[in-house]
């Protein structure tokens, strides 16, 4: 099954903020400037976690993970945006 998970960091160092970025684009969408919105199963979510702790610094910088449930739960009636609104890109499949 998978779930979404809005995950948020807050990382000074730009080589390091810079890699964790790049690992967060790879497996979700990128909502606000260090917030993304990422569908996982908990292979692929634990796959992430060990990424990203190859790149956080433990004593300077912070990654928050948040379960927002099942990915098949309607979003809309769980994410408010005040101002523009969020809005998903468009998945194109190249074969």
């Amino acid at each position: 099954m998978r779930k979404r998970y809005l995950i948020a960091y807050d990382v000074s160092d730009d080589k390091r903020r810079t890699a964790i970025f790049k690992t967060l684009m790879g497996n979700g969408d990128h909502v606000q400037f260090s917030v993304f919105l990422c569908q996982l199963s908990d292979v692929e979510l634990a796959r992430l976690k060990g990424d990203l702790g190859q790149s956080v610094n433990a004593r300077q910088d912070q990654v928050v993970i948040l379960d927002l449930g099942p990915a098949d739960n309607d979003l809309a009636s769980r994410f408010e945006c005040i101002g523009k609104a969020y809005t998903p890109p468009a998945r194109v499949m190249v074969i």
